[in-house]
């Protein structure tokens, strides 16, 4: 990895009721590792007694169909190319495999959490990493993500 960070947006979502919803599908080019260096997540919530959102973050076994993103450098000037690319707004979910790590989110607030150094998530040359939420009641929400290739 060359040092190249960037992050990817996933706009604002709307998570319906009781359903696992796909936020961010990352797709790692061939031979090319991309590492995951944090997360943040926020809801637009408007009950103080509303129930946690479930966070995941998960290796994808089997792609989705969404709507591809646009990646963004943190420093523009880079002159390397993002190999990366990403998914949002799914039409399709794809099939999630192993589940690296769970959060619960209250939604009217959010979190931001950058994985501590040696302990970031990589994801191999060629393979998938999602991001999915599941409300108990409909909401809206945004997730991004602090990438390094």
């Amino acid at each position: 990895m060359a040092g190249l960070l960037f992050h990817i947006p996933s706009g604002e979502i709307a998570l319906s009721a009781a359903t696992a919803q796909t936020l961010l599908e990352v797709l790692a080019a061939a031979n090319h590792r991309a590492k995951v260096l944090g997360i943040n997540f926020f809801g637009k919530g408007v009950s103080t007694t509303g129930t946690p959102i479930k966070i995941d973050i998960a290796r994808i076994t089997t792609t989705g169909t969404g709507t591809a993103g646009t990646t963004i450098k943190n420093n523009a000037d880079d002159g390397e190319t993002i190999q990366t690319t990403f998914e949002f707004d799914h039409s399709v979910e794809p099939t999630y495999g192993a589940i690296l790590q769970t959060w619960e989110v209250h939604p009217q607030t959010g979190m931001i959490l950058h994985f501590p150094l040696g302990q970031e998530v990589i994801i191999n040359g060629g393979d998938l990493l999602g991001v999915r939420a599941t409300a108990a009641e409909a909401v809206t929400c945004t997730c991004n993500l602090l990438m390094e290739e």
